[in-house]
């Protein structure tokens, strides 16, 4: 399958968005000096749900393309999403459990554990990561696993589900599904589906972009230089400022799945010959994964080391914050880096025997 343009240095965007989205609330929550009036160190839930949305976009454009040769297996697809979430997934599941319940207390810093540890295992292992962080908010370790959740689910219902369908109707399938479960999302009666994040609507109309894409519905968007510079400046707008903030709910939300759909489009099919062709840039959306897994853990080593240098009030306030995201920066990367070297690479080399 051929890799689409952009798309990494995207991942690994979103991925820095998330990160100095979370490094304010850790450092006010410590008591550390802290930086968070910009609209875009407010939006790394929005940058997750352009995660979802892309990963939508590839998932299903992928299962397309081996239904039109009537060769997609569901064991094998599984197989492969397996190896590519499972080990690192559960490798931070064992890492937070241990951080919180054993390392903490070792070192006399105090944190609430105010679940039963079997119900903590039993959430994770079973992909509800998004259930028990909001059911108990267990530290920021166990909280970020919640997308990979979604992302889960999203698999044990979209392989099936494409499956069994006809070739013919997988598009006003998708459509269904996604302006549906929209609508039953945003009703009162369904306020779970909002508490717990269920926002597969993001992920079901990536899909649809993918599919509409792959059947050459979207050449009208190619006419003309301003469409895509319309969207890319408009996404721009989105994560520096507040103009796509609406106070119904579901407008803003309808407004994001239109927009990131969009600009995920065109970056991948409507981008004017501008391919970021950078090693570096390319590699850091290669790890996003990592980046996106280990940031917190790093964001702790970071600002636990910063608490320590605060009491000989060596830096300013300005010092500090820079000093943090740098730091958390470097290190995450490092983290990802190691972990998609020398222990993600091994899982990812087996995916090849299941395509």
């Amino acid at each position: 399958m051929d890799r689409l343009p952009n798309l990494d240095p995207l991942r690994f965007i979103l991925a820095s968005l998330v990160m100095i989205f979370h490094i304010p609330h850790l450092s006010r929550n410590q008591g550390l000096p802290y930086f968070s009036e910009a609209a875009i160190f407010n939006r790394g839930t929005e940058a997750v749900y352009m995660f979802f949305v892309l990963s939508g976009f590839l998932i299903i454009r992928l299962i397309y393309r081996y239904k039109q040769r009537d060769a997609f297996s569901i064991k094998k697809f599984y197989i492969r999403r397996m190896l590519r979430i499972f080990p690192l997934y559960y490798l931070i599941v064992i890492f937070g459990f241990l951080f919180y319940w054993m390392i903490l207390p070792a070192l006399n810093i105090p944190f609430e554990n105010n679940y039963n540890l079997k119900d903590g295992v039993l959430l994770t292992t079973f992909f509800l990561p998004n259930v028990f962080g909001k059911l108990y908010e267990p530290g920021g370790i166990l909280e970020v696993l919640w997308s990979i959740g979604i992302e889960e689910q999203f698999y044990l219902m979209i392989a099936p589900l494409l499956f069994f369908l006809r070739k013919t109707r997988l598009l006003i399938a998708l459509v269904i599904l996604t302006i549906g479960y929209f609508v039953i999302f945003h009703l009162d009666i369904f306020y779970v589906l909002v508490k717990f994040k269920f926002v597969y609507f993001f992920l079901f109309s990536g899909g649809v972009v993918a599919i509409l894409e792959e059947k050459n519905r979207l050449e009208f968007l190619k006419r003309f230089m301003v469409i895509p510079m319309l969207v890319i400046g408009s996404t721009i707008l989105y994560f520096t400022t507040n103009i796509f903030q609406f106070d119904e709910r579901w407008v803003t939300n309808l407004v994001t799945m239109v927009l990131f759909c969009l600009f995920v489009h065109t970056l991948a099919h409507n981008n004017l010959g501008v391919i970021i062709k950078s090693k570096f840039l390319n590699h850091l959306g290669h790890i996003s994964y990592g980046i996106y897994m280990f940031h917190v853990i790093a964001m702790n080593f970071v600002v636990f080391f910063i608490l320590k240098v605060e009491e000989h009030k060596i830096f300013n306030d300005t010092i500090t914050i820079v000093l943090i995201n740098i730091l958390t920066f470097a290190l995450t990367i490092l983290f990802a880096h190691l972990s998609y070297k020398y222990f993600e690479t091994y899982f990812l080399k087996l995916k090849t025997k299941f395509r």
